[in-house]
């Protein structure tokens, strides 16, 4: 069952309410117009009812029905043609023709619908009127609405200035937004022609009269002492001001104003007196509230603003009460909140933790559910750390889960063929925080390979980010432009798009890949990874987030809201097109730890279907069904013969370690809620036993050492390579001894051993280094890859060729694709030999052998690996002549081959080079 039960062009006709026992029940009525009220004292929430909104819908309603009375003639077209569903491919939202029709009933309904009516306005000169709107329920086409509205009366009916103006100033919070918003100047591609918003051409032209201004709030500051915080007359006049600020736009008067995210927006009320500090846990900024509506005023002054339009998904602002953490603007006049969306499928449904195996809370919450309030986690991450230091164990356990979730999705959008990975988000609680985050994925300590890609993962500087909003320019930082800029050379983008963002500040390249992530050929495209401290800037709608972890403290529902905002963004809206739920929105989720919402959790399982673009001739995978054919071999860095230490341990005198299992969480349970209620019959588990093959032994063996061994740094003489060969012995010799004990029958199971070990590591590392002493003797070492030592045909991603390629047998892998006809033939003859038993093309595989020539590290990849019924491997290289550089990739090979073999752990593996195709079949009579 989905918690979609709305069809999204139709006024709702059902919602979902929270009886006394914590769960859902469906109720056959809109939900009325309300707001959650936390009492911060004594930490309890009421839901109040926004009895104006409400009163308003009926008023409403009984005016629609009777034919809109009161109305011009060209208000009338509009509405007939917006309401007209076969005058644009996707009708409009129920959401967003309510909330235009609710201002025009405001301006030109006829009184008798208004009656008894009164809106409290925020103590100001000029009139404001808001429409509550939840993220992604088409506020910006709302905002096309009103102006294609007062912009075609205004010049039909100019005496009628106090109800229409074809001027409108457009305020935002920040250079984000004023991007987005660039859609509603009246030009080539605007919202106006791509919603068919004109009736007809004749008054599609007539729009282009419009006098449309779009700025930032920092434009409202006086020209002179900005860093004040309310703005004061200076040596500016008001008329300086205006004509400064609205440019072309000061030559009218009774101008429109739209405030977009109008929560940034209100006057204080003296008797409100909240902190700075508070005002910040809120998503709040009193100083650029004062800023922004006392230059309105002054407009106001010299031109007259006639009426003010507010659009918010969250029109807030603080209380200083302890009753409730913020006050709802008074002047909202319609509603469609973050519950409605959900239920109406205009967005992600959040899916949150219900329940995990580890110990609960003192509330008997799952720690995951809100994992900053865990003693262990905010003293560890509100203090001044240094990148290196180890993440909490809580977090790095929270990362493993989370992150096999990702991979899950990571690897159907693979497989669908999707252009950007989908994106984890984590907002944290300050920068040394982030900092460590940053560390934890891009020095190799996550547990999962895939999400140790530095080039696919964001830190976001708050500070360079705060500038690069305003356009200003923060202090030089080199190392993180320089991260930027590597991002950005690792993209899949031409080299004429790469040359462009190269040339930007790291304040423009900040804001032109945080602005793109997700979308095609833009510089965020390939992000996958992206670390915020606080919250990122309104605006930020990248579709791809579909997990959020949220590493800070959540306290207010207010909070909770804003950051899982940033998830909600769907990424298709395909429709139900069977049955009794045709026409409504197909499921997608953001799945999330962490941040404790108590609206909507959904647990109703799956992934909203997403359809694949346009794929490529051939898809190449691996074929799970021929699992015995999988080729594995070592990744080697190097080869090194050195004098080293030998490292040994006294196990006789070595004491035991204990694993507690009820302080290691391996699951979690997700479920659907809303208002703090959860439908536990819905439950969604993620559970680290489902992914076997995130926690193989050797893979923690090899991940152990490398622990033990940063742990060791220094202590010990000898090379890097050698030490962690020796480490990775007595870390085996450690897991199989009798040392470590896991105190349960149940966890005694090699799987959920092996998950405790992982989820440990740090803490087997800190006691195995404890007992460790040194001796020295002369040796050669391999140095493996510590990130991924062990190369498998099996861990080969999906990809698509449209070259040609020949399916085959004997390969774990599809297809073989041709580069060359040579490469073919001898595919050919690999399938045909009965020595052969497995073959692959060394085709996106990541088998790799390092030369060196001309004085730098190259990599060599050969063509194909074999192997025969006995356990022998056979690289084969395909060459058409010598030359000295194939001679230097040959000779490093000779000398790879001579160190696997020396090894022994990987079997004999031998080489050869075919310079004619048919000396193809001598090599293998040789083999």
């Amino acid at each position: 069952m989905s918690l979609i039960i709305n069809n999204p062009v139709d006024e709702p006709k059902k919602h979902w309410h929270r009886v006394n026992d914590g769960k859902l029940e469906l109720k056959h009525e809109r939900r009325p117009a309300s707001y959650e009220i936390i009492n911060t004292r004594d930490q309890t929430r009421r839901v109040q009812e926004i009895a104006l909104v409400n009163t308003i819908r009926g008023r409403v309603t009984e005016w629609r029905e009777a034919g809109y009375p009161g109305v011009t003639i060209v208000t009338r077209k509009l509405l007939e043609h917006w309401n007209d569903h076969s005058a644009r491919e996707y009708p409009f939202y129920f959401c967003q023709i309510e909330a235009i029709e609710t201002l025009i009933w405001w301006v030109e309904g006829a009184a008798e619908y208004k009656q008894g009516i009164v809106l409290q306005g925020d103590g100001g000169p000029w009139e404001r009127l808001c429409n509550k709107m939840a993220t992604g329920a088409g506020k910006t086409t709302v905002m096309a609405m009103i102006i294609t509205w007062q912009v075609l009366n205004a010049l039909t009916y100019p005496k009628r200035n106090k109800d229409f103006s074809r001027a409108i100033f457009i305020v935002t919070p920040g250079l984000t937004v004023k991007g987005r918003l660039q859609v509603l100047y009246p030009s080539e591609g605007s919202y106006y022609d791509q919603f068919n918003l004109c009736p007809d051409q004749t008054m599609r032209q007539k729009l282009n009269e419009a006098a449309v201004l779009i700025e930032n709030w920092h434009t409202l500051m006086p020209a002179k002492d900005q860093d004040r915080s309310v703005v004061k007359k200076g040596p500016e006049s008001d008329e300086a001001f205006t004509r400064r600020v609205l440019g072309n736009l000061a030559g009218f008067k009774d101008i429109i104003v739209i405030n977009d995210e109008a929560h940034h927006a209100y006057r204080q009320n003296p008797a409100d007196k909240v902190g700075k500090k508070r005002a910040e846990e809120l998503g709040l900024d009193p100083d650029e509230a004062t800023r922004w509506v006392e230059g309105l005023d002054r407009l106001h002054k010299t031109r007259r603003i006639s009426r003010c339009f507010d659009l918010s998904a969250t029109p807030f602002s603080p209380s200083g009460m302890a009753s409730s953490d913020s006050a709802l603007f008074t002047w909202i006049v319609s509603d469609f909140g973050l519950n409605d969306a959900i239920e109406a499928g205009l967005v992600k449904t959040p899916r949150i933790v219900v329940r995990d195996d580890g110990m609960p809370a003192p509330d008997l919450k799952p720690k995951l559910y809100h994992i900053y309030k865990d003693p262990s986690v905010s003293e560890d991450l509100n203090r001044r750390a240094e990148p290196h230091e180890p993440l909490p164990a809580l977090v790095q356990q929270a990362y493993t889960l989370l992150g096999a979730d990702w991979r899950v999705y990571q690897q159907e959008w693979q497989q669908l063929g999707h252009h950007s990975p989908p994106v984890l988000l984590t907002v944290c609680n300050r920068t040394e925080t982030a900092a460590r985050i940053e560390h934890y994925f891009n020095s190799g300590d996550a547990h999962w390979p895939e999400l140790r890609a530095p080039d696919r993962t964001l830190r976001v500087d708050s500070k360079v980010l705060d500038k690069a909003e305003v356009g200003d320019t923060a202090t030089a930082n080199k190392p993180y432009e320089e991260r930027l800029r590597s991002i950005v050379n690792a993209a899949n983008l031409t080299a004429t798009k790469k040359a462009g963002l190269k040339e930007l500040k790291k304040e423009e390249l900040l804001r032109e890949i945080i602005d793109n992530v997700g979308k095609r050929n833009e510089a965020g495209q390939d992000l996958q990874n992206v670390i915020s401290v606080a919250m990122l800037s309104e605006g930020w709608d990248a579709k791809n987030v579909t997990h959020i972890m949220g590493l800070r403290a959540f306290t207010s529902q207010l909070l909770c809201e804003q950051v899982i905002g940033r998830g909600l963004r769907r990424v298709t809206y395909d429709k139900e097109t069977e049955g009794e739920r045709a026409g409504l929105f197909l499921p997608e989720y953001v799945n999330v730890f962490g941040v404790p919402l108590t609206i909507f959790e959904d647990d109703t399982g799956g992934d909203g279907p997403v359809p694949p673009p346009p794929r490529p001739n051939v898809q190449v995978e691996v074929v799970r069904e021929r699992a015995e054919l999988e080729i594995q071999w070592p990744n080697i860095l190097r080869v090194e013969t050195v004098m080293k230490g030998e490292l040994t341990v006294d196990w006789s005198t070595m004491p035991i370690l204990t694993l507690d299992p009820t302080k290691t969480i391996i699951n979690a349970d997700l479920a659907p809620a809303m208002n703090g209620a959860s439908d536990m019959s819905q439950i969604v588990p993620i559970n680290l036993e489902m992914v076997p093959e995130g926690f193989r032994l050797q893979r923690l063996t090899f991940v152990a050492a490398r622990k033990c061994y940063e742990a060791m740094a220094g202590s010990f003489s000898g090379t890097e390579g050698y030490l962690l060969r020796q480490l990775v012995r007595l870390v085996e010799d450690f897991l199989r001894s009798d040392r470590l004990e896991v105190p349960s029958l149940f966890h005694q199971d090699p799987l959920r051993k092996r998950i405790l070990i992982g989820l440990n590591m740090d803490l087997i590392v800190q006691f195995v280094a404890q007992h460790i002493k040194q001796t020295n003797r002369q040796a050669s070492e391999i140095i493996f890859d510590d990130v991924r030592p062990l190369g498998r045909t099996g861990d080969m991603r999906t990809w698509y060729t449209t070259k040609p390629t020949m399916v085959t047998q004997k390969s774990h892998i599809s297809h073989v694709v041709g580069d060359s006809t040579w490469e073919g033939y001898a595919a050919n003859v690999f399938e045909g030999s009965p020595k052969v038993k497995a073959y692959v093309k060394n085709d996106h595989l990541g088998f790799e052998v390092y030369y060196l020539w001309n004085g730098s590290r190259r990599r060599y990849l050969p063509d194909f690996l074999v192997t025969d019924h006995t356990g022998k491997t056979l690289v084969v290289e395909l060459k058409g002549q010598r030359t000295p550089q194939n001679d230097a990739k040959h000779a490093a090979m000779a000398e790879w081959i001579a160190a696997v073999n020396d090894d022994g752990r990987f079997g004999m593996w031998s080489w050869a080079v075919a310079y004619n195709p048919v000396e193809v079949h001598d090599i293998l009579a040789r083999f």
